[in-house]
């Protein structure tokens, strides 16, 4: 089973399950601030879940592209959705600040 590691906690989650899902359950933080009351549950199109992961995990589809590639993110930061992320081995996860996770300063990491 993958391995997922988060704001210092680690724990495992079936192989193509959806990183969201596996850190919400885990209770990670994962929205900052007021977003964590309005963000899309999941669907891919607000980009509040963005973060850093390295790691197994599966490419980025259109809708993660397309929503990364819109202010006030850049295609260029390496963030990914972590609602559109399925985990295929062990990740490590960093949250950056900013509503939308876009900022360049660390919330918290692995």
């Amino acid at each position: 089973m993958p391995k997922i590691t988060a704001q210092g906690k680690t724990f495992e989650c079936e192989s193509g399950s959806n990183l969201r899902q596996v850190l919400l359950e885990n209770d990670i933080d994962l929205y900052n601030g007021n977003s964590k009351m309005i963000n899309c549950r999941g669907i891919g199109t607000c980009g509040t879940c963005a973060v850093t992961v390295q790691g197994e995990v599966s490419e980025p589809n259109w809708k993660e592209k397309t929503r990364l590639g819109l202010p006030p993110h850049s295609s260029n930061n390496n963030r990914r959705l972590a609602c559109q992320i399925k985990v295929n081995g062990n990740v490590r996860v960093t949250k950056y600040d900013g509503f939308w996770g876009q900022g360049s300063q660390v919330v918290w990491t692995s």
